[in-house]
């Protein structure tokens, strides 16, 4: 194009302005065309006046924009610059102020009637290029523009070094009209974009559904995920799982769960499912075998034995199996099997099976191999090794690729090493292959390490320091990342609080629980009370159980070595003792609280065991006949927990140890023993105080059932012989007295029984007939032919059946003792506790040994301080010392005696559960697949939504660090997004970095909303005036920067101290400009 040689004015938007010229020369009815890749509303704003008065404007996109989309990964180079310039109509990277005034709803509503108007827009739809330009009439012509924008006209700055912009008049300003007009008029070039302009520009001042608010929230904090993510690593439907039975079954929180289990499993090799007790594992890891299944994969599913029969039901072709028509193929094993070598499991032949075909394992109860693998070398030198090890050696290591699946409520038990271990087996022990997958920066074990000496330092704060946001704090941000990458921990709380109860039913009302204090006899003459035998047991030597301690110095090394660490066993021959000894003390005194009948049983056990072994010492004083004593662990119950029995019997020689001082301390014993089981030898069932009592808390819910015609009560105790001396006592009683049938379950054939017996002999029922005779409905005995019609009504449980089972039934729930273990009395409240029940109330009744709960805690550390025990536990740092975990089990004890905890509340750290965000990814992954157009959302949209009594009125503001940096603040966890919620006056309700919890709370306000809430909405706007005086939220909006700068301040002066190096100096916010508003939620 030839220019003649007319003037030519210059603008460098400093110190003259393109926006100065314009207002000069468009005048009334003036006809404006531009070229240009994009159109800013607050272009519009700063030249409204004049563009109001214009008589017609036609805009021509010089690239393609607001066309039809084609998202496919292959156009992604070309996709993201059109997004950007779409999404440049609400304001581009250089008008952050502007659009950070909150003033777009307005400006929007006003522009949009502009152009309905007098504004034409098509868009370039060819790879061809076309000069942008700013044409008035045929008057003047401005070149060297890009867009329409506040940048371009000189009123916002922009990142150019230089910028001119050249005026042409006359003839030159003709000859670019003509070049408009020829394009314009071209339809193979252009394409009429002006309804899709109005479509966009409508949203902003729109009203918003808050559900749409929350999943534009969650889209840009995890779009880089989406971005990235593939379709090998999400579940495929291709393959039909979703049309199979059991996916039809599960609720919404059970879909998301498997869905999230899927990913985790494709992309990390593992996944540990933490969902809290009643919440249906198991229904959900069904879905992901059957998503396994249907793509022709081997699975197996490694269970403890007591819950083989929930797994066998799900796979067989019984009338009782709800999921029989898909056919589910997986193999059923025992963890004890990983130790066998042949027999039979059920019909599987362990001497064949092929261990290492299997593709994916389910391990429920994972929390049994959360103590890592241990060899130990006989005398002969061979290794054997432990089932973890077998595991890792025999299924996973072995060959094809296996991927692991976890369930357990309880993953980890006071020390983060217990994760660690349960992780390990997704990776095979080969830590680089998940370090490279992870998105940290540090490796797996530094993590862990640097977090358990966090915990640790964190423990010994006193106890009002020593919070959960305190502990949050210390962690790094690498540990909530392998945390988040690989674990599904939800809660009854969370469920309620996230999904649509509605759809899923309610849980049972837990009532407080009732708590009684019976004493050991109804005859107080006979001196049987607490206070007294803990006294007794105080003189204790147990040296019965420690025979080592007495060998000679110079002989010590000789069983050392035979018996102790240099023999493989672990530890050495005198710490096991130590630890054994300790460890009888504690079960005296949890059979004491258990009954008196099972102390009174254990009491003569171990005397028998004194009497033998002061036989043998005066045996060999008098005739020199007997050489040496064999110590056997023979003798202690099976049920006496945390007792290693693995190591067999072992002698040792009188002539190699001071006899004389260790037959001094069992005589000692001797009398003491004597003495109790001269006590005891006066009580009766009669007589007993406590079993009197849970017959008249029996015969009460009898009378006054919680829910009507319900009459089932579920009684549980730690120990098998309590288990059987309750059966014995009970049974006879409630049938004669209420016409109701017993049951026994122990875990033992032999020892567990009902009052209903089998037709036509008296055989007993096995472990799994019992429990579906006491729960029926839960169980489907409708579908069964081979259990009887009858009830059992009261059932006697040890805690083989606290785990894994449903007994929702019952509503009425027994502690005959209160568990030394406070997590397992909310796991055996788990049984009833569950989601779906028809129970509409539920009651847990505990019987405590002493009403004083400091008294009763200073009379079993009485006891323990008198054995000195050792550490028995493997590899690992113990989070909490022995005094601190008696107050940390007191704590947990008074929350029990007060409420029915959640299993997530008896923890004093972090929750894992508060922790995963993998959830939200999913949860928008599926919305964007049914609603593409949140990926054009503007940016500043707002919903408006009714506070409630823990979210109070005020503004959730979402931001985005436009200084983006790799996780330069390692505290916020969604940077460069920031969350912050303040209240009405300013204060802040959630900080930046309670991720999780600001989503939390952010999902529980807008989820299942998918209309706007008129009456909310219309106060909102007659408070802004239609969005036009929007000072209350843009002082609001500076209020949360500011918070954002205190917290980090602060963090980053902490930082100095903690693990994992410090933030101070790194990323350092100033103020407003540094953020982008996403959008907010105003709660009102």
């Amino acid at each position: 194009m030839a220019l003649f040689n007319n003037k030519i004015q210059s603008f460098d938007n400093i110190n003259n302005r393109l926006v100065d010229d314009l207002k000069a020369e468009i005048k009334k009815h003036s006809k404006l065309s531009i070229a240009a890749a994009c159109f800013s509303i607050y272009a519009y704003q700063d030249l409204k006046k004049q563009l109001e008065s214009v008589d017609e404007l036609r805009f021509i996109f010089t690239s393609p924009t607001f066309l039809g989309a084609n998202n496919s990964k292959e156009q992604r180079e070309f996709y993201i610059p059109r997004l950007e310039r779409e999404q440049s109509l609400y304001g581009t990277e250089f008008e952050l102020r502007l659009r950070n005034q909150m003033t777009q709803k307005a400006i929007s509503k006003e522009c949009a009637e502009w152009i309905r108007n007098k504004v034409q827009f098509k868009s370039n739809k060819t790879n061809r290029l076309i000069q942008p330009f700013i044409n008035i009439d045929d008057k003047y012509t401005y070149l060297g523009i890009n867009g329409f924008t506040t940048t371009d006209l000189g009123t916002e700055k922009g990142n150019a070094l230089a910028m001119f912009i050249n005026r042409l008049e006359a003839e030159n300003s003709k000859q670019y009209l003509n070049l408009f007009n020829e394009i314009w008029n071209n339809s193979e070039q252009l394409e009429d974009v002006k309804q899709k302009i109005l479509e966009h520009i409508e949203t902003i001042y729109a009203e918003n559904a808050p559900e749409y608010i929350y999943m534009v929230t969650l889209y840009n904090i995890f779009k880089e995920f989406l971005n990235d993510i593939s379709d090998d690593v999400l579940p495929n439907e291709a393959t039909g799982f979703k049309q199979s039975e059991i996916w039809n079954k599960l609720y919404t929180f059970q879909k998301d769960a498997a869905r999230d289990i899927i990913h985790k499993l494709e992309k990390f090799n593992g996944c540990i499912l933490a969902d809290s007790v009643g919440l249906g594992k198991t229904f959900t890891a069904l879905a992901v075998i059957k998503y396994y299944e249907c793509r022709n994969k081997s699975v197996l599913v490694l269970c403890p034995k007591k819950l083989q029969d929930n797994w066998t039901t799900f796979r067989e072709n019984y009338l009782n199996n709800p999921v029989a028509k898909d056919r589910l193929r997986y193999d059923v094993l025992y963890h004890t099997d990983l130790s066998r070598e042949r027999g039979l499991s059920g019909s599987i032949d362990l001497g064949k099976i092929n261990w290492g075909n299997y593709d994916l394992v389910v391990i429920d109860e994972s929390h049994n191999f959360r103590n890592g693998g241990k060899t130990t070398v006989d005398e002969d030198g061979i290794e054997s090794y432990n089932r973890y090890n077998q595991l890792m050696e025999k299924v996973i290591k072995a060959g094809v690729k296996t991927k692991v699946l976890m369930l357990s409520a309880t993953p980890v038990n006071n020390r983060f090493v217990d994760l660690k271990y349960q992780l390990e087996l997704a990776y095979e022990g080969a830590e680089d292959e998940i370090n490279d997958k992870l998105n940290t920066k540090k490796g797996l074990t530094t993590i862990f390490n640097n977090a358990q000496r966090a915990f640790n330092d964190w423990s010994k704060l006193p106890e009002e320091e020593r919070t959960t946001e305190a502990l949050l704090g210390r962690l790094d941000q690498d540990f909530f990342e392998v945390l988040d990458s690989v674990t599904i921990a939800r809660s009854r709380k969370h469920i309620e609080k996230s999904y649509n109860m509605a759809e899923i039913g309610k849980f049972p009302t837990r009532l407080d629980p009732d708590n009684r204090y019976p004493a050991i006899t109804l005859d107080e003459s006979l001196g049987l009370n607490y206070d007294d035998i803990f006294s007794k047991l105080e003189q204790l030597y147990l040296s019965v159980y420690s025979p080592s301690k007495f060998i000679f110095p110079s002989k010590l090394e000789k069983y050392e070595n035979k018996y102790g660490k240099k023999a493989g066993k672990g530890i050495s021959l005198t710490g096991r003792e130590m630890g054994t000894r300790k460890l009888m003390a504690i079960n005296l005194m949890k059979r004491l609280e258990s009954s008196w009948y099972s102390f009174n049983e254990t009491a003569k056990s171990i005397a028998t065991k004194i009497d033998s072994a002061i036989s043998a010492i005066e045996q060999f004083k008098k005739a020199k006949s007997v050489r040496g004593f064999k110590f056997s662990f023979f003798g202690i119950a099976e049920d006496e927990e945390d007792i290693d029995t693995t190591y067999g019997d072992y002698s040792i020689d009188f002539n190699d140890m001071d006899y004389e001082t260790w037959l001094k301390e069992l005589q000692s014993d001797q009398e003491v023993f004597a003495e109790i089981l001269r006590l005891f030898g006066q009580m009766t069932p009669e007589l007993d105080n406590k079993l009197n009592e849970l017959k008249a808390i029996i015969r009460h819910k009898i009378e006054n059932p919680l829910n009507a015609d319900n009459k089932k009560v579920l009684i549980f105790t730690a120990w098998a012989d309590t288990a059987r001396y309750l059966y014995d006592n009970l049974s006879e009683y409630l049938r004669e007295e209420f016409g109701l049938n017993t049951g026994v379950v122990t875990g033992d054939i032999s020892t567990s029984d009902s009052t209903i017996k089998r037709n036509g002999d008296k055989g007993k029922f096995d472990f799994n007939e019992l429990l579906t005779m006491f729960s029926p409905v839960s169980k489907d005995r409708d579908k069964l032919n081979n259990i009887p019609s009858g009830d059992i009504d009261v059932l006697i449980g040890t805690d083989c059946i606290s785990e894994g089972q449903n007994l929702q039934d019952c509503d009425y729930m027994v502690n005959f003792d209160i568990h030394w273990n406070p997590v397992r009395i909310v796991q055996r409240f788990g049984r009833i506790d569950r989601i779906g029940s028809r129970n509409d109330k539920i009651q847990m009744v505990n019987f405590w040994p002493e009403r004083e709960l400091d008294k009763y805690i200073d009379l079993t550390n009485r006891v323990q301080n008198r054995m000195v025990g050792v550490a028995v536990a493997g590899a690992g740092i113990n989070v909490i010392g022995q005094d601190q975990e008696l107050q940390y089990r007191k704590a947990q004890l008074e929350k029990i005696r007060k409420e029915t905890p959640d299993l997530e509340d008896m923890n004093t750290g972090v929750n894992i559960m508060d922790l995963g965000l993998n959830e939200f990814r999913l949860e928008v992954v599926d919305y964007r697949k049914s609603h593409p157009e949140i990926e054009t959302a503007a940016r500043g949209l707002h919903a408006v939504v009714a506070a409630t009594p823990d979210m109070p009125a005020g503004t959730i503001f979402v931001l985005r660090n436009v200084n983006n940096g790799d996780k330069i603040d390692k505290q916020n966890r969604l940077h460069p997004f920031y969350m912050v919620y303040l209240s009405e006056n300013g204060d802040v309700v959630c900080d930046h970095l309670s991720a999780k919890k600001l989503l939390d709370i952010m999902g529980r306000l807008c989820k299942g909303q998918s209309v706007p809430n008129k009456a909310l909405c219309k106060a909102f706007n007659t408070e802004t005036k239609d969005g036009m005086d929007m000072r209350h939220y843009s002082d609001m909006l500076n209020k949360s920067i500011q918070t954002i700068i205190n917290v980090k301040e602060e963090t980053d002066v902490n930082s100095i101290f903690s693990f994992g190096g410090s933030t101070l100096g790194v990323n350092n916010i100033r103020g407003l400009d540094d953020f982008e508003l996403i959008c907010f939620v105003v709660v009102k």
